[in-house]
Formats: structure tokens, sequence, C-alpha cells
């Protein structure tokens, strides 16, 4: 199983946060990420060292030495990590159908007017070659 079709633990709450700061941040150390994780939660700097720690040991995060510290990275952007877990859906309960996935949204009315409407473009831009 390569990188790219690996699946990987889900993510609680609390590391989803934690990712949004490495991902909000780019590379950061652990004092980077605890400053922006600690404003919405009420944690210690050494827990968020554990759950950086974690979130490595899952696959969803790398980190360099420099000094003394560890520098911390996200090994793929948020938007594709979202799109393999939208396509893990879409095997398990659309039967590999993205446009079932698409209209059973739009039957649910999950998406909106103006959500469709920006689709719509997106895909006529991309068909264009943009």
């Amino acid at each position: 199983m390569t990188l790219r079709t690996r699946v990987r633990a889900p993510l609680t709450p609390l590391e989803s946060d934690v990712m949004g700061a490495v991902w909000d941040k780019g590379p950061c150390p652990v004092e980077t990420v605890y400053e922006v994780v600690s404003r919405k939660r009420d944690l210690k700097e050494t827990s968020v060292r554990t759950i950086l720690r974690r979130l490595e040991q899952k696959g969803y995060l790398k980190h360099q030495e420099q000094g003394r510290a560890y520098v911390y990275r996200a090994v793929e952007p948020a938007r594709s990590l979202a799109a393999r877990a939208v396509r893990q859906i879409v095997d398990s309960f659309c039967k590999g159908s993205v446009e079932e996935l698409v209209s059973g949204m739009v039957e649910a009315r999950v998406l909106s007017k103006d959500e469709l409407d920006r689709l719509e473009q997106y895909v006529r831009e991309r068909r264009k070659g943009g």
C-alpha cells in the first residue's frame, strides 16, 4: 500500500486543532503549535508535545531537529487529506460514485445554492483547462 492510499487513523477533535495549527503556520516548533491551540483549549505544552508525537506516529506529521527544538510539518496539505477521506466515503457508501455523493448532498440540502454555483464555476474553469 502506498502513502497515497494508506488509510490513517481518523483525527480526534483535539488532533484536528493541532493539525490546523500546523497547516496554518507551516513548519513550526512545538511552542508555536502550543500558542495557537492554547487559545481555544486549556492544555499544557507537554500535552501538545504528546499529541504531535502521536500525529507523527499516525503518519500525519514529520519533524526535523533544529538545535534542541523539533519543527513539525504536515505530510500533506489539508485539502489532499480531505479529498482522500471523501474518496473513502464515496467508495464505502456510494458504490464508488462521486455523482451519487454529490446528488445526495444536493437532495439533503447539504450544499447551499452559492456553494453549488461556485462548484459549477470551478468545474467549468477546469474543463477549459484552468
